[in-house]
């Protein structure tokens, strides 16, 4: 039996390329601001932005790879540069062998600390600035409930 497309209308098809290319352009703009500003991607700001949320500045690998939704080599070819750079530190797991848990330094904090305003007045003159409050609740509600159904398939 064949399966039947449905296809998008118009209506669709303009809000979905809308949406393509204003997730790719703010995302664009915001790594290279961060790589202007602080010599980092926007991957390893999030890496080091997780590890500063949590108790001790560490997390176990596998869970950092999951929080910034990266693959486990990603990650690990990630960390290998910020280790490089003295903003993290990988110590072997107590409880598995195979485990590794990365560690915020306080260099890694202290260039987080460095790059955290710059960011944020980027993504709020690129996001929130161009939106009015209606809007960032609006946002925020099909942001949350995209997440929702995407965890779930």
């Amino acid at each position: 039996m064949a399966v039947m497309t449905r296809w998008l209308d118009p209506d669709e098809q303009r809000t979905w390329r809308a949406f393509l290319t204003a997730t790719r352009a703010l995302t664009e703009t915001l790594d290279r601001e961060l790589q202007r500003d602080a010599g980092m991607p926007h991957a390893y700001y999030e890496i080091l932005v997780r590890l500063s949320e949590t108790p001790d500045r560490r997390l176990r690998m596998s869970d950092l790879a999951e929080a910034t939704g990266s693959s486990r080599s990603r990650l690990s070819h990630a960390a290998a540069r910020l280790e490089a750079a003295g903003w993290i530190e990988r110590q072997e797991c107590p409880t598995d062998r195979r485990g590794q848990i990365a560690v915020l330094t306080d260099a890694g904090f202290a260039a987080l600390a460095a790059a955290a305003p710059g960011h944020v007045d980027g993504v709020r003159r690129h996001l929130f600035d161009a939106l009015s409050p209606a809007q960032v609740d609006q946002l925020r509600r099909i942001s949350e409930t995209l997440a929702d159904h995407l965890r779930r398939t």
